[in-house]
């Protein structure tokens, strides 16, 4: 399965990103998260540092475009397959970066792709 990165992951039940992570982890995805305080959601440790993780297929974000700046090399250094821009995240910068080098990106939600089998 494709392992994604939800960057921006979040402990509180109620945000997009935490339901993202239960959502992936249920539908057997393997799942690493990086957000600003540590715990589990779903048996996923969130990191509170940038880690060089490995074999990134995709990086979902839920971060708004202001906040991504610090984080393009980060994810540029992942060489991931895609990344997606969740709803309120498109960010037309660094989508033309990902673009320079031949990564893919969308502009999706991350549920609905899940919820119609196109993730």
């Amino acid at each position: 399965m494709k392992k994604t990165l939800v960057i921006g992951a979040s402990l509180k039940l109620e945000r997009y990103s935490n339901i993202a992570i239960n959502r992936l982890v249920s539908n057997n995805y393997e799942v690493v998260a990086f957000g600003l305080r540590e715990g589990t959601v779903s048996g996923v440790e969130i990191d509170i540092n940038l880690m060089p993780y490995k074999d990134v297929h995709t990086v979902t974000l839920y971060l708004n475009p202001e906040r991504q700046k610090a984080f393009y090399d980060y994810i540029m250094s992942l060489q991931p397959k895609r990344v997606i821009f969740n709803p309120g995240t498109e960010n037309l910068e660094f989508q033309n970066v990902l673009k320079q080098n031949n990564i893919f990106f969308e502009e999706a939600c991350t549920l609905v792709l899940l919820g119609t089998n196109q993730y």
